[in-house]
């Protein structure tokens, strides 16, 4: 009886700290989400050197409070479920932990305590949490067609690094150090400026020559800017197949990538909470 209390207990847990399903569920992570605000609004304003010094007190110990209710969360998601390991090193997991320490670290190394920063990437739970599922579907979309464009990306970059080598060299020998391109790395940097659009303006040709190259660059970065979004966008248009939503928590490792109305873990085979 007491074990099966125990299980009992233990599969409560779960259910309210990873599954958005439920009521309960919905509201832990509703508020864990304007802690995490709330967080972050906090080490922002400390930063502020006029307001941290009238409210430093007040700031500290709000932050150790929301540390130490992160901490608790963070143990009860490991002993909620069978296999801890699974959660500890999945993304998830190792972002809770970052966002966890560095309080802690700032007792011992002065300037970590502004790492607390990264719990702003705690709140990628939105999407599971409001089961956003029209948004979980498009974004889950967009990397897999990342992921599958990775080759044609990677061989297009590198076809940007070699232009940029030789319009760095050209521009170097038409403009020289006279006129600001001093090395072929700075012109390098010139380059790669012009390519992408941003145009600082710390560099710039002088030369009639050197200005027509110019002119080429920037017409030549507007169809370089085209090229990744094609590639994306055709292998976007290729993934026609319906994309789950299932925002379910496996028990047993906390593998959430099921497909819609599973009723196992397809990584582990455990049986999955249903309302």
């Amino acid at each position: 009886m007491l074990k099966e209390n125990k299980k009992n207990w233990k599969e409560r847990l779960h259910e309210i700290i990873y599954e958005a399903d439920t009521p309960e569920g919905k509201w832990f992570d509703i508020i864990l989400i304007f802690t995490i605000l709330l967080s972050i609004i906090f080490v922002m304003l400390e930063s502020v050197e006029s307001i941290d010094s009238k409210f430093h007190n007040f700031l500290n110990i709000a932050e150790w409070i929301i540390t130490i209710l992160f901490t608790v969360e963070y143990i009860a998601r490991i002993i909620s479920i069978n296999k801890p390991t699974s959660y500890i090193f999945s993304f998830y997991g190792i972002i809770d932990f970052l966002a966890t320490i560095p309080k802690y670290l700032s007792v011992f190394f002065v300037g970590t305590h502004a790492l607390i920063a990264l719990r702003a990437l705690r709140l990628l739970r939105v999407f599971r949490i409001l089961k956003l599922a029209r948004y979980l579907g498009a974004s889950t979309k967009l990397l897999s067609a990342l992921k599958a464009s990775r080759i044609k990306i990677s061989v297009f970059l590198f076809s940007v690094i070699v232009l940029t080598i030789i319009l760095g060299t050209v521009m170097y020998l038409v403009e020289g150090p006279k006129n600001g391109f001093t090395s072929i790395p700075h012109s390098m940097y010139w380059a790669i400026v012009t390519l992408t659009t941003v145009g600082y303006g710390d560099m710039s040709p002088h030369t009639p020559l050197g200005q027509f190259i110019a002119s080429i660059v920037m017409i030549l970065g507007y169809g370089i800017i085209a090229v990744p979004t094609g590639i994306v966008t055709s292998e976007m248009t290729r993934q026609d197949a319906k994309i789950p939503t299932n925002t379910q928590s496996c028990p047993n490792c906390s593998c959430s990538k099921h497909l819609d109305n599973a009723d196992f873990c397809h990584q582990c085979g455990e049986k999955l909470n249903h309302e």
